[in-house]
């Protein structure tokens, strides 16, 4: 029996639908799917720059050091090697060295004049911008987990005081008794402070602070830094390491960057967006944009250092003081700890001192003028 004209009109289209399937499933089977993309990631983290040499360093405290450096470097890492982002990998960065009492943040924060711990903290997104920032913490047990509280729970960027507080506790960050942060050797540096009449620098020797710098696998930036502040600070100061833009900042544009040093200069400065305002809109490598701000900071009487990371990988330290407690590591298997300016990189001039104005020449004294002449009266 012959098929119908409607019959054989079917089975000719079905053959040719067939037939046009089979070059794209041999395509699709001669054509594996693109391998996954080589983990990138790169990481920094500093704590503090100052005057650190070998000849005022015993051998055991510079292994103590780098030991702790190398900890908190671990954490950093731990967290990018596992795919997790730059976010997660700069608070486990903090967190871990606000837990160690040779910092100057959480633990080993220094005195106020008043014999506190005032603690300072921020923290910043790349990706979106988005930042938080504490100041002036007494209880909160490691105010970056503050920071980033109100980063991403609360519509506000900088709280302080016990408003912070009481954010911190509200969200689940865990808090301490206040003696949790006493540490003998911060106790011993205001005792000498005040007696002495020292500086903050002349007491300590370094600007504490502890910070980190970050890229994930996906190109995202992010930085955070803590800060116990300096020495004797009075009045409620607050220095950079809080303020975005000055101690902390992170734009997936251009880096992420952390600073140390004389804050009151890194705030008029605005070190941290200064640097990436600059590689963003000139095109500067991390180092160069970094050199050239730490020597602007540096002419205007400040000193410290920074850290910076850009979304291509690229890292970079600059400070311009005797030294620098820092690290980084890379997915490419760099890694490096240094504390010395002759042990890593970093190093740049140091700030420049002013000539003392020459010495105004005394006027030759006047010579007298002559007694008046007294007539007697006849």
């Amino acid at each position: 029996m012959n098929a119908s004209p409607l019959r054989r009109l079917i089975a000719g289209f079905a053959l040719a639908l067939s037939l046009s399937a089979l070059p794209a499933q041999a395509q699709d089977a001669a054509e594996p799917a693109p391998p996954p993309k080589p983990a990138r990631w790169s990481i920094a983290i500093h704590g503090g720059a100052g005057t650190m040499t070998r000849t005022a360093m015993t051998p055991e405290k510079e292994a103590e050091y780098r030991a702790a450096l190398d900890h908190a470097l671990a954490a950093g890492t731990a967290v990018l090697e596992s795919g997790g982002s730059a976010l997660d990998a700069v608070t486990a960065v903090v967190t871990t060295m606000e837990d160690d009492p040779h910092f100057n943040a959480g633990r080993g924060a220094v005195f106020t004049w008043n014999g506190k711990n005032s603690l300072d903290s921020a923290i910043m997104d790349g990706a979106t911008r988005k930042a938080g920032a504490v100041a002036g913490l007494e209880r909160t047990k490691n105010p970056v987990l503050a920071a980033r509280a109100v980063m991403e729970k609360g519509p506000h960027v900088f709280l302080a005081g016990e408003g912070a507080e009481q954010f911190a506790r509200e969200h689940g960050v865990p808090e301490v008794d206040p003696s949790w942060f006493y540490t003998q050797d911060r106790w011993d540096q205001l005792q000498r402070l005040k007696a002495e009449k020292l500086s903050a620098y002349d007491v300590d020797r370094k600007y504490g602070t502890v910070g980190a710098v970050a890229v994930d696998n996906d190109g995202h930036v992010a930085a955070a830094t803590s800060t116990g502040g300096l020495t004797g600070k009075r009045w409620g100061r607050i220095g950079d390491s809080p303020v975005i833009g000055a101690g902390t900042y992170a734009d997936d544009r251009a880096c992420a960057v952390s600073a140390t040093g004389t804050g009151e200069f890194f705030i008029r400065e605005g070190v941290a967006h200064e640097i990436c305002a600059r590689i963003r809109f000139t095109g500067e490598s991390p180092k160069v944009a970094a050199d050239t701000v730490m020597l602007e900071v540096g002419e205007m009487g400040g000193d410290g250092g920074v850290i910076v990371i850009a979304p291509d990988g690229q890292s970079a330290f600059s400070f311009n003081t005797e030294g620098m407690y820092r690290a980084r590591a890379n997915s490419q298997g760099l890694k490096e700890v240094a504390i010395f300016r002759d042990d890593g990189p970093g190093g740049i001039a140091p700030p420049k001192q002013p000539e003392p104005e020459p010495a105004a020449e005394t006027p030759a004294p006047a010579e007298p003028a002559p007694a008046p002449k007294i007539v007697p009266q006849l």
